[in-house]
């Protein structure tokens, strides 16, 4: 029988494809959804509300793994103290939703794997390759992660094995990161964002996916593991990579950082900030990047 794996945030980017590679690996999903949706062969919809702190635990009991990537979109909107709220307990209340169902009906599960963020290391420009030691930052994105990845311990305590996906900025074709900015680079408008040096660490949806698979597959994975490719990628050579596939060079100056402050207040810090991140320990697991070149990786997202 199919082994069955749950995830909350299934309808989003990042689980739309991974619902695609799991289901061709055989695993039948499970998704949590606030609307109705109809069943198909291999995915099943659950209902799910956490204003109101329900869930059909139905989704829960029947699952063998579950994977978390739920979560208000970190720059979707300005940093309003109610909107970093949001943010944090869109990411941590599934969790304690999750945790209750689990304890009260002494459920277990091979495995709970939840996305975190390369944010866990701060909205910081340095030389510094930050590991899964790297203490983590005490801004808003710091701490957000620090608070996520603590609600995953809660599971952990249970007995279930967990991993921590220390993600990166996830590329895909006109999805995520790439949404926001193709529309101006393919009308030949791209900028370089304040100094453009700072750092901008990156995965290809396909090969998070695939990260995703290898912690349900591999009992021997658990802890935190950055997801992002090794490289010095900073906003100014990802910006001109973009530019070059439209088929021009930058010619708009940079935009100044004090600037985009203005507009975009503190939140201007995930964008104008960055240091790169090591690869190292989710590659000793003997997973490989399919996608480590920035250009090859954007050349299969753009059209």
């Amino acid at each position: 029988m199919a082994q069955n794996v749950l995830l909350t945030g299934g309808t989003g980017f990042i689980g739309r494809h991974l619902t695609a590679v799991l289901i061709a690996s055989g695993y039948t999903v499970s998704i949590l959804s606030r609307s109705d949706r109809k069943n198909t062969a291999n995915i099943s919809y659950y209902k799910w509300d956490l204003e109101s702190n329900y869930i059909e635990e139905e989704a829960i009991l029947k699952a063998d793994y579950i994977v978390h990537l739920a979560g208000e979109g970190i720059v979707e909107k300005r940093w309003t103290e109610q909107r970093k709220k949001a943010i944090l307990e869109s990411r941590t209340q599934p969790i304690e939703l999750i945790f209750s169902v689990l304890k009260n009906n002494n459920k277990t599960l091979k495995a709970f794997i939840s996305a975190s963020g390369i944010g866990y290391y701060g909205a910081i420009t340095s030389e510094e390759i930050c590991t899964e030691e790297t203490p983590a930052a005490t801004d808003f994105l710091g701490k957000t992660c620090v608070e996520w990845e603590k609600a995953v311990d809660t599971i952990g305590a249970l007995h279930i094995r967990t991993a921590k996906i220390r993600t990166g900025i996830v590329l895909g074709r006109n999805e995520g990161f790439l949404r926001k900015m193709t529309p101006s680079f393919k009308r030949g408008f791209g900028a370089i964002l304040g100094t453009g040096n700072q750092y901008l660490p990156w995965i290809h949806v396909e090969d998070l996916c695939k990260i995703y698979l290898k912690m349900i597959q591999d009992n021997q994975t658990n802890g935190t593991y950055n997801a992002a490719v090794q490289d010095k990628t900073t906003n100014a050579s990802f910006s001109n990579t973009l530019a070059k596939l439209y088929g021009y060079y930058i010619w708009l100056p940079k935009v100044p950082a004090f600037l985009l402050k203005i507009v975009l207040g503190e939140m201007s810090d995930a964008i104008l900030k960055g240091q790169p991140a090591s690869s190292e320990k989710i590659e000793k697991t003997g997973f490989e990047f399919q996608f480590t070149d920035l250009e090859i990786a954007l050349s299969s997202c753009v059209s």
